[in-house]
């Protein structure tokens, strides 16, 4: 976590792309065409990573004397005085819940959509995040913004950025996190922008100001979070760092602030109890995986399956935690996290469990696929019965039927398991013990995907059965399916997981001298 001042590269002025001269250079002649004196100002994001050197398709217009749908129609008239086409106008409502608290005007403008809206001042009563809104001076909406780097203009009419807080450049130069009013207030009136100062703080690597540090750890803030932000707000924020190029940087200052309990909201009764220390915990499991899958540079994995497997490394230490429903059933508190307090995907939460569980299922079939003994007798606890093949096709059937349980997330899965494997120790706080733990696993990750494709198991989710239900019910001659017919697939599945080149035909007759055989026995 950085908590050294950094210095930032911050450019002089903002050099337009074409693009950009051309949307903005319309609008200046829709101001000469109607002798409008309104002064156009790109708001927030864009100018700050323009001076960063970021291209930033993201482009927010405030106005100063008029509302966005206004300016949008004046827009549209301009170009039909010119004989173009005009261009339709989106109108987004007020909705503080997605933190859009004055309507929004929205055009495309030469392929690119542009948001207008009017500059404003705004004021919150004291039990809610939504504030009375009303038509404000450029200062006094650089003022209300989150954090003084969000908070600079670029003036179109002038070509000039405006710092209206006087150290928004300043700031950004320095590498500060910091808002414009002092930080407690600012959090109580709007507890979200607790969570936006540490995602830009991890995401560009600055520090955090100490004076924004005390207040978002303060209790009352802490209970804000909880009383005024919608969960759905808080997971939105949450999924961005866990998506975003620092997670971990994240995690840590949430867990640091003592904020993790505030975000990461527990059932009332949950068993067992959470141990003292568990979100530090929780955060250097990712920080492991995370260092892992950097080391292993895995590029098959897809933005998603990267960060359902941050989640599931986040959230590892809850894995046999449970907590009891209205009606007394047990259900995983990972569960709970996902759906209750981070409002996020029941897919997500489904993904996550299942990736704990193929996880301790790869702790127990590492050392099998390690050994090279063909003689060895292979048992895992989690599939105590299998049909009689040899050691190397064993092997091969369990290996495949925890890949076709997992899919393509296999390989996260595998990540995983190195956090859970007892043969290396995660607690360690010498540099080189770590460096060379991690390159243990590294090693070993490789050893274990190598041997995976070596027994031809890439997709294996995707192998179709050679016998299908009919087929099974015919050799078994009965009339209808049933737990036998599904006790049949699946031992069909494994005869096929390690017979690769088997034929439908080999599999049926597999399968008559092992049901007859079952008969004589019985």
């Amino acid at each position: 976590m950085c908590t050294s001042p950094v210095c930032v590269n911050v450019k002089d002025q903002i050099d337009l792309t074409a693009k950009e001269k051309q949307i903005f250079d319309r609008l200046l002649e829709v101001l000469r065409h109607f002798n409008l004196q309104t002064q156009l100002r790109v708001a927030g994001g864009w100018v700050r990573d323009k001076l960063l050197g970021k291209e930033c398709y993201d482009i927010d217009i405030a106005l100063d004397n008029m509302l966005g749908k206004e300016f949008c129609e004046k827009v549209n008239e301009y170009l039909l005085s010119t004989g173009e086409e005009t261009h339709g106008i989106g109108v987004i409502q007020c909705n503080p819940d997605q933190s859009k608290h004055l309507e929004t005007a929205r055009m495309r403008l030469f392929d690119v959509w542009i948001d207008f809206v009017n500059l404003r001042s705004e004021d919150y009563s004291e039990n809610s995040r939504i504030p009375t809104m009303k038509f404000g001076t450029a200062e006094e909406d650089a003022y209300r913004r989150d954090l003084t780097i969000n908070s600079l203009f670029y003036n179109i009419n002038t070509s000039s950025v405006e710092d209206f807080t006087g150290r928004g450049i300043m700031d950004l130069k320095s590498g500060k996190i910091v808002t414009p009013l002092p930080p407690k207030q600012t959090f109580l009136d709007d507890p979200l922008r607790v969570l936006r100062a540490i995602r830009f703080g991890a995401r560009f690597g600055f520090v955090l100001d100490e004076e924004l540090k005390i207040a978002a750890a303060d209790d009352d803030v802490k209970a804000a979070i909880a009383d005024k932000i919608s969960r759905e707000r808080i997971g939105h924020e949450i999924d961005l760092m866990i998506s975003g190029n620092h997670p971990v940087e994240a995690m840590a200052h949430i867990s640091e602030l003592q904020l993790f309990w505030a975000v990461f909201t527990l059932p009332p009764e949950s068993e067992p109890s959470t141990s003292e220390g568990c979100e530090r915990l929780c955060v250097a499991c990712m920080d492991s995986t995370l260092r892992l899958l950097e080391l292993l540079e895995l590029s098959s994995f897809t933005d998603d399956q990267r960060r359902l497997c941050l989640y599931a490394a986040l959230l590892l230490p809850f894995k046999k935690t449970i907590y009891r429903d209205n009606k007394g059933k047990k259900i995983p508190v990972v569960s709970y996290i996902f759906r209750n307090s981070l409002k996020l995907k029941a897919s997500d939460a489904e993904t996550v469990l299942s990736l704990h569980l193929a996880a301790e299922k790869f702790v127990s079939l590492i050392p099998l696929i390690l050994s090279n003994e063909d003689s060895q007798i292979l048992e895992v606890d989690w599939k105590r019965e299998i049909i009689d093949v040899s050691a190397a096709s064993k092997l091969r059937v369990l290996a495949g039927l925890l890949l076709r349980e997992i899919k393509e997330f296999w390989r996260a899965a595998l990540v995983l398991s190195m956090l859970l494997r007892p043969s290396i120790t995660a607690c360690t706080t010498n540099s080189s013990n770590k460096e060379s733990e991690l390159d243990e696993k590294r090693e070993l990750c490789d050893r274990i995907e190598k041997a995976m494709l070596e027994l031809g198991l890439e997709k294996v989710w995707e192998l179709k059965p050679l016998v299908n239900g009919k087929d099974i019910m015919n050799v078994l001659q009965i009339k209808s399916g049933g737990p036998v017919v599904k006790e049949w697939q699946q031992k069909l599945l494994e005869w096929q997981l390690a017979h690769p080149s088997g034929s439908a035909d080999e599999c049926i007759d597999w399968m008559r001298q092992t049901h007859s055989k079952r008969a004589r026995t019985e």
